[in-house]
Parts: structure tokens; sequence; C-alpha cells
């Protein structure tokens, strides 16, 4: 079987185009032709309007939401993609949805991350590209190679220089006990301590703040996350360092802006004066701006895809 195409080819679905466009724009290449449509019952139609034989073809398709429409998207176009006679599929997805569903948290509960890490492989992909899962060892789920990206090279050069002035005013803070080690790289980075908040999560979407481990007292903190859903955990994170911390001003940054139901209008009732989110997901059409800042993962993606066709290692990225 070849394993690398002789050409190299981007396409994408519909969960994040601007995206796609920014990446093929940064490999300096053109969108391949395809198109993804529904049909009236829900059903999902794939065209793939150009010769893909031979050729290492990357789809760029983030799960986010509506999740289940954009994981069929994908697992439909990958499927193309094989029985098109594509030389290598890679499934460039920089949100891997059904990642909180790493584990069994209780009796009967499903693994739903390795099933859907299972679908992507029988659908014929021969790697994967993502980023900052919400668990590392996801990897592990994945019967093909995996390369893993992180999101913190590129949200911590805008902090550095935000507090360039001022570094020694600075904390950096992880939401659970689950994060440290995700906090402490991006301390290091910023020459930084770090705080820590004990939580408790009484059911899903809901937390409560117990404790603060640390000093942050009259400091400027740096809340920093995988992920943003509705946004509870990040804002009562955010009030306990002003209230039970004492912090003089609260930022916060993550990786991915998943932003569901109330959680724009909650980060802008809460003390954060800003958040630095990457653009692994489209922001929310309509959603308020004024204090949600997006940086682009594109050149990231793109010196990635370029390395992994031309056989190089991707571990340069993460230094």
């Amino acid at each position: 079987m070849n394993l690398h195409g002789k050409d190299i080819k981007i396409f994408s679905a519909n969960a994040n185009p601007d995206l796609a466009q920014s990446i093929a724009k940064c490999l300096g290449l053109p969108l391949g032709k395809s198109s993804v449509k529904t049909f009236s019952d829900g059903e999902i139609s794939v065209s793939i309007e150009e010769s893909v034989r031979g050729s290492d073809v990357f789809v760029i398709q983030s799960t986010c939401q509506p999740v289940n429409d954009h994981l069929m998207e994908m697992l439909i176009m990958i499927d193309a993609f094989k029985r098109a006679s594509a030389g290598r599929i890679t499934a460039v997805m920089p949100y891997y949805g059904y990642a909180r569903q790493d584990r069994k948290a209780k009796a009967r509960d499903p693994i739903s991350a390795k099933l859907v890490a299972d679908m992507v492989a029988v659908a014929g992909a021969d790697r994967v590209l993502t980023m900052d899962l919400h668990a590392a060892q996801i990897q592990g789920f994945f019967n093909v190679p995996v390369d893993h990206l992180l999101g913190g090279p590129i949200l911590t050069p805008y902090f550095i220089e935000k507090f360039k002035d001022c570094p020694d005013d600075v904390v950096v803070v992880s939401p659970d006990l689950g994060s440290v080690t995700r906090v402490r790289k991006f301390a290091e980075r910023l020459n930084a301590p770090i705080a820590i908040i004990d939580k408790r999560r009484p059911k899903a979407n809901v937390s409560e703040v117990m404790n603060i481990i640390g000093d942050a007292k009259g400091k400027k903190v740096i809340i920093v996350d995988d992920m943003i859903d509705t946004a509870g955990t990040l804002v009562n994170a955010a009030k306990a360092m002003i209230e039970k911390g004492g912090a003089k001003e609260v930022y916060a940054c993550a990786t991915h802006g998943v932003l569901s139901g109330p959680a724009i209008d909650r980060i802008a009732d809460s003390p954060i004066k800003e958040l630095v989110i990457l653009d692994t997901i489209p922001y929310p059409e309509g959603g308020e701006r004024a204090r949600i800042k997006q940086l682009s993962v594109a050149p990231v993606f793109a010196e990635a895809i370029g390395r992994i066709y031309e056989d190089k290692p991707v571990s340069p990225l993460f230094v």
C-alpha cells in the first residue's frame, strides 16, 4: 500500500471552512473541490469533484456543534477518499468532539472517545492530526498514528507581550487539579508561579469552588484551560480568584472555545477582563466579542501538515 501520496491536497467539510481556507493559504495551496450537502431527511451527501488517486489527502474538520453532523461529514468524506484510491488520508481534527467521555465515570457509562477513534480509523484514515485533547491519553485510543499539537505555544507569546511591563505581577491559575500539568508548562513559558483551584463537580456542567491553593493576592491572574463550554467553571473560578484569592485582575485563555448555551452571557457578566481562545472552533454567530479575542491556529496546522507530507518530525512544533 502506498503510504505517501504523490501530491498534497487539502479538503474541508462544513465545520470550519474559514480555518481550512487559512491553512491552505499558509501552505500556498487551493482547497480541494468538493461539496458536502444534506438531504431533506438529514442524510449527508459528499461529492469529491477532482481526482485524488495516489494523493496525500488532508481532511480538515473540527467535530464541533452540531457534533454528530460534523462527525458524520468527516467519516463519509474519508470513506469517499478511500474509495477514490487516495494514497494516504489524514484526518485533521483541530477540535476532537466526545473527548470528555474518555473513561467510565460511573457504572454502565460508554467510553465515547474510544468509539469515535475507532470510527475514524475504520472509515479509512491513515493518521490523525489534532490539538489539545481533553486527556492526552486519548491518543492511545487510536489504532493509527496521532500527531497531538499543543495550543500553549500559540497562547503564551500573546500574554508574554501583554504583561511584558509587569511580569512579576502574573500568576497562572489551574481551574482544577486535572489541568495542573498543562498550567505548569504554560507558567514556565511566562516564568510565573501557579495557583490551583480545588473544586467539586456535583453534576455535569456545574462546579463549586472549595479552596484556592497558592498566593494570588494583588496579582493579575491567567486562568488556563483546554476548553470552555458553558463557561460555568471559568466564571466561578474567576469570581473565586477575586473574592477568595484577592486577585487584582482576571484574564483567561483556552484552546477550544466551545461557548455553548449561556457561555457568552456568563463571560460578559463575569470579572474576566479578557478571554483569549484559538479558532479550532468557529466563533458563534452574533456572539459578543468585546472581551473575547481569537488567535489563529492555521500557521501551526499548516506547518504540521507540511511536515507530515514531507515525512519530517512534527515534534519541533512543541518547543
